[in-house]
């Protein structure tokens, strides 16, 4: 294995070692991970390698399908807007994109596009991959859809449709595509290696995907894990397995909208399209170094002020139900997905992130971005090595090691 090259500020070598232990335990393939405090780099490590069939080393400049980490950058969008005086998060969606209030949405507000509570998981008219690719087509498909639940009564992953949503706002707001106002209000400012929507002229930066072996022998193995992990009772975490994430749920349906697979995400297709709420390419000193802008000053720019940040974090579904989980089940579920305006909060013991006052998103794949307001702590993780668990422990260990550091044990 190729050695970890970058650097570590004194006081910080316990992230640096976490990191380091994933390549020795197998963890990881090639991989970076950063932090930012008060605005400047602590660590900012990478290693491994981008591609194991050509045997290319990951180096400084590698970037990565970051999948829904994307969804992070996409909300930081919105709230700039709303920090502007642009968006008005309780006026209906229907205000700025009059299309959408067809089938009984004349009504429904954008904060519900932001917290997963809008009841558009998925498109139920068929999208190819390049009507999707195309934009336009899947947004049609939205606009005239009924809600699967009353508004603001339930929640559910929106995993593909909440780029859709929340950047046909954006675009009608601004008149530019999400990943065009990404690119001048918020990479370009920052000399960000991010983009949504990657220009060809960056293809040889990105690192080939690999799936990792799956890590158990059985499934009830995995949903053993699982609930242990969520801190649920062995029945509770099969019957969530089962009617949330089974085969056929509402949950599987909305991570096939557009007909994404994991082979086509390696299409020139899919990366030049903008899926705004999975398929940014970014390298982790990019992901760490946008957080950081959201909680102090990065060079001199800061990206959103306090308020917003405030305004912004407020858990939104710990007054909703999750589609599909029986009643019975409820009680014990009502706080798996604690999501703020577009940034899940910190969930312990399932991630604590980096503090209780800290926000981000995940990425299936592994990556992550997260803030912290108190300690000022911008942290971003890549790498290109996929498990197929439901929950990726490298991200919590080095979000552990941050803490640790911090002195937040």
């Amino acid at each position: 294995m190729r050695e970890v090259d970058g650097m570590v500020e004194d006081g910080w070598e316990q992230v640096a070692d976490t990191f380091r232990a994933n390549f020795r335990d197998g963890k990881d393939l090639g991989a970076a991970c950063c932090v930012y405090v008060d605005g400047r780099v602590v660590v900012d490590l990478w290693g491994g390698l981008a591609d194991r069939q050509r045997n290319l080393p990951w180096e400084r400049n590698t970037v990565a399908l970051v999948a829904s980490t994307t969804k992070g950058a996409t909300a930081m969008c919105a709230h700039l807007l709303v920090q502007r005086g642009q968006l008005d998060l309780d006026v209906p969606v229907a205000r700025y994109w009059p299309e959408f209030g067809a089938a009984g949405k004349d009504k429904l507000p954008v904060r519900y596009l932001l917290s997963h509570q809008a009841g558009l998981p998925y498109v139920d008219t068929p999208v190819t991959f390049e009507e999707a690719c195309a934009w336009d087509p899947l947004v049609r498909a939205l606009e005239v859809q009924q809600p699967l639940w009353t508004p603001g009564a339930e929640h559910l992953y929106h995993a593909m449709t909440y780029g859709f949503l929340v950047g046909e706002v954006v675009k009608r707001i601004t008149g530019k595509s999400l990943g065009t106002f990404f690119a001048e209000e918020i990479a370009r400012p920052l000399g960000l290696s991010a983009w949504i929507g990657l220009p060809e002229e960056h293809e040889p930066r990105v690192a080939k995907l690999e799936a990792a072996p799956f890590p158990y022998n059985s499934m009830e193995d995995m949903v053993a894990d699982f609930g242990k992990l969520m801190g649920l009772d062995p029945a509770v975490a099969g019957a969530v397995v089962k009617d949330v994430y089974g085969p056929g749920s509402v949950f599987m349906k909305a991570g096939a909208v557009g007909g994404v697979t994991e082979e086509n995400m390696h299409l020139r297709a899919y990366r030049a399209a903008e899926f705004p709420a999975a398929n940014m390419f970014a390298n982790a000193h990019a992901i760490a170094r946008m957080y950081a802008a959201t909680v102090s000053e990065v060079d001199g720019f800061r990206l959103l002020q306090p308020d917003t940040v405030a305004e912004m974090t407020k858990v939104q579904t710990d007054r909703s139900r999750m589609h599909g989980v029986p009643p019975a089940l409820l009680p014990a579920t009502q706080n798996l997905f604690n999501m703020s305006l577009g940034f899940w909060r910190s969930t312990p013991p399932i991630h604590p992130l980096l503090g209780p006052a800290s926000f981000g998103h995940p990425g299936s794949g592994g990556s992550l971005g997260a803030a912290d307001p108190e300690s000022r702590v911008g942290f971003g993780y890549v790498p290109n090595l996929w498990p197929a668990a439901l929950i990726d422990p490298r991200a919590i260990e080095l979000t552990a090691a941050v803490r640790k550091c911090l002195g937040k044990v």
